[in-house]
């Protein structure tokens, strides 16, 4: 009996400890242990990161519908050790990002979707990129790589891209990521979001463009 009683006293303490009980309670739904909220910058202006604390919010309806491509595997690009994302550890590439221009938070659709609905931060590098010369040195250069006199690239400098897009099935992050690991980008450098934007609309966490709703 006692064995039971402190069974059950520790599952209550476990539920009132989580983030969705105490959403449900009326106090801040947390994004991690301890965090409320960030601020990033996002084109020229500080944009406060968090969760929608209305209990009614739904997902932005770009995201409601589930009739949407085949999921993309947890890992997608083997051998090539390119780290996939939750949302606690892209969050926290996003605060890194802030303080070093080292990190750069890349949005990979094409530019309508980005200025549409965006996760703030972020900027806009199209997956098609890699597909011209010009617009693929364009990239390169703003991601840290240097060409070289011989052709080829120096990637010493080369940023760490934390890419998203559309969703879990969605196809155009993995399509640049492969077309970067082809010339040789460190896959070290590159972190994959694997549920983009469905999975970060889910969660009511904060959105800029012509079509949020924050």
């Amino acid at each position: 009996m006692f064995k039971q009683t402190v069974a059950s006293i520790a599952l209550v303490s476990a539920l009132i400890a989580s983030p969705t009980v105490i959403a449900e309670g009326g106090k801040k739904a947390m994004i991690a242990p301890g965090l409320y909220s960030f601020t990033v910058e996002h084109d020229g202006d500080k944009v406060e990161i968090m969760r929608n604390q209305d209990p009614k919010n739904t997902i932005n309806e770009l995201y409601s519908t589930t009739f949407r491509g085949m999921p993309q595997p947890i890992h997608p690009f083997e051998p090539h050790d390119v780290e996939t994302l939750g949302e606690r550890e892209f969050v926290a590439y996003m605060q890194q990002a802030q303080t070093d221009e080292n990190i750069l938070i890349v949005d990979t659709r094409t530019e309508g979707w980005h200025y549409r609905l965006t996760i703030p931060g972020s900027i806009n590098v199209p997956f098609t990129v890699m597909k011209e010369a010009e617009s693929a040195a364009d990239a390169l250069d703003d991601f840290g790589v240097v060409k070289k006199s011989d052709g080829s690239y120096d990637f010493s400098k080369a940023k760490t891209l934390a890419m998203f897009c559309n969703g879990y099935w969605c196809g155009q992050t993995p399509t640049l990521i492969r077309a970067l690991l082809e010339v040789n980008y460190p896959a070290e450098n590159m972190k994959y979001y694997r549920g983009g934007m469905q999975a970060w609309t889910s969660l009511g966490l904060t959105t800029v463009g012509d079509a949020a709703t924050e």
